[in-house]
């Protein structure tokens, strides 16, 4: 049975400024969204990938990325939706028939290596909906619409989640069907998955699993990848 990654890479980049969509930007020379997919394409676990990008992106893709890189586990490209949940859901209906596994990752986390994927899915065999994360190192406040405190969270409990996130195939279909019936917006999909009661396991990620939102994680992201080729 097949473990499939789905990537939503939809992303604008608005807060880089950079009047090109993120996924598209040169790090270390080499658009960011390249970076994402080497990542699976050098996982042994995956065997294919639902790529999900803007809509009228699917041909630029295939021209500037596919080819002159050899990601031949790319399988399908899809026109993505007007929020991330939206295209992963679209990125789930052309799973194959034989997916076993969903891996879901977003494309703006470049540095994402093999071995937390692989250390992901194995989990995901045994747990059935998976999560990765770091634990939270700061004290985290609880506010009021005022600005105001009215708690403090208990920083021991608290988890700053990651992707990727892996589920049975069946658990994440019937969660994204039951949040688009309820017209239910989540920050991330494990969040679908907590609702329907099925328990989701967080297992410790990478300090170097980035986001690239601004500028400055960019920029971060070129000194990751500077040490690590050294």
């Amino acid at each position: 049975m097949k473990v499939t990654a789905v990537i939503p890479a939809g992303g604008q980049g608005r807060r880089l400024g950079a009047g090109e969509a993120k996924q598209y930007l040169l790090l270390n020379g080499i658009p960011l969204l390249v970076h994402t997919l080497r990542s699976f394409q050098d996982a042994p676990v995956i065997d294919d990938i639902v790529l999900v990008v803007p809509a009228g992106d699917e041909a630029r893709i295939e021209e500037e990325l596919l080819g002159p890189f050899t990601l031949t586990k790319v399988r399908h490209i899809v026109a993505g939706g007007r929020e991330r949940q939206d295209s992963v859901r679209h990125g789930l209906v052309v799973l194959d028939n034989d997916c076993e596994l969903v891996v879901i990752h977003d494309a703006a986390r470049p540095l994402v290596s093999p071995a937390l994927i692989a250390r992901a899915v194995r989990e995901a065999r045994r747990e059935g909906a998976v999560t990765v994360g770091i634990p939270a190192g700061d004290t985290i406040k609880e506010c009021n619409g005022e600005g105001r405190v009215i708690g403090t969270l208990p920083r021991e409990r608290l988890w700053i989640t990651q992707t990727p996130q892996v589920f049975r195939r069946e658990i994440i279909v019937a969660a994204h069907g039951q949040a688009r019936k309820d017209k239910f917006s989540g920050t991330d999909d494990a969040m679908l998955v907590e609702r329907m009661g099925v328990p989701v396991k967080m297992l410790p990620g990478d300090p170097a699993n980035i986001k690239i939102t601004t500028a400055g994680d960019l920029a971060w992201a070129e000194c990751i990848l500077t040490e690590k080729s050294r």
